[in-house]
């Protein structure tokens, strides 16, 4: 039996529809799953960029937590090693005439020695108003100014030794005295007035042990 043309594309287009239907039903199936593949990836990618940033930001805070410690533990130690050479350059007290001055400086310099520096600091304070001609005083403000950075009291120890080192610059503890304050200035983050400090002790006390020590103390800056 003959088709004509028109039975003929009939035929042919269901032909061709039925054939190529199911392709394009499976090319879209393959399309939208390699979109949810795709999309999970991208999902798991973000979860692992938030789990890194997350840890990042967590060694952020522990490694300045681990800095600030460091820097406290470096700040004490200091503290701790300015008030122990004062202590161990306390010789015999000097001795004056007066029983009363002397029992009144012997007894604020033993608390320095004892450790008690809050006690210490406003023993040689009282003792430095009541008798301010007596020659123990600028051993006292210098004890003093020692025991209040030796209790982290680091501007009022700044004030009390400068006015030691301006009254008494010839003083055998004036040149410790500048080191103190420059490690007091150091303390509140002064950096360029405790190298200032430093360079002064070498220039106004040379030769002496503390502008030795004023040396060390640059090089370390």
């Amino acid at each position: 039996m003959m088709l004509n043309n028109t039975t003929l594309a009939l035929v042919l287009s269901t032909v061709f529809f039925s054939v190529t239907q199911p392709a394009w039903a499976q090319e879209d199936e393959q399309a939208r799953r390699a979109i949810l593949e795709l999309r999970s990836q991208l999902k798991q990618s973000d979860m692992v960029r938030n789990d890194l940033a997350q840890q990042v930001q967590k060694l952020q805070n522990e490694l300045r937590q681990i800095r600030g410690q460091i820097e406290s533990l470096g700040n004490a130690g200091q503290s701790q090693a300015l008030a122990s050479r004062a202590n161990d350059d306390i010789g015999p007290s000097a001795q004056v005439g007066d029983p009363t001055e002397q029992r009144a400086y012997d007894a604020a310099l033993d608390l320095f020695r004892q450790g008690n520096y809050a006690g210490a600091s406003q023993a040689l304070a009282n003792f430095s108003s009541a008798y301010p001609s007596s020659p123990l005083t600028p051993s006292a403000m210098f004890y003093e100014g020692s025991s209040r950075y030796a209790n982290r009291d680091f501007k009022n120890s700044i004030k009390v030794l400068n006015e030691m080192v301006h009254a008494y610059p010839k003083d055998s503890k004036a040149g410790d005295a500048l080191l103190v304050i420059a490690g007091s200035q150091l303390e509140l983050n002064n950096i360029d007035g405790s190298k200032a400090t430093l360079q002064r002790t070498i220039k106004e006390y040379p030769g002496t042990p503390a502008a030795d020590t004023a040396k060390e103390r640059l090089s370390m800056y």
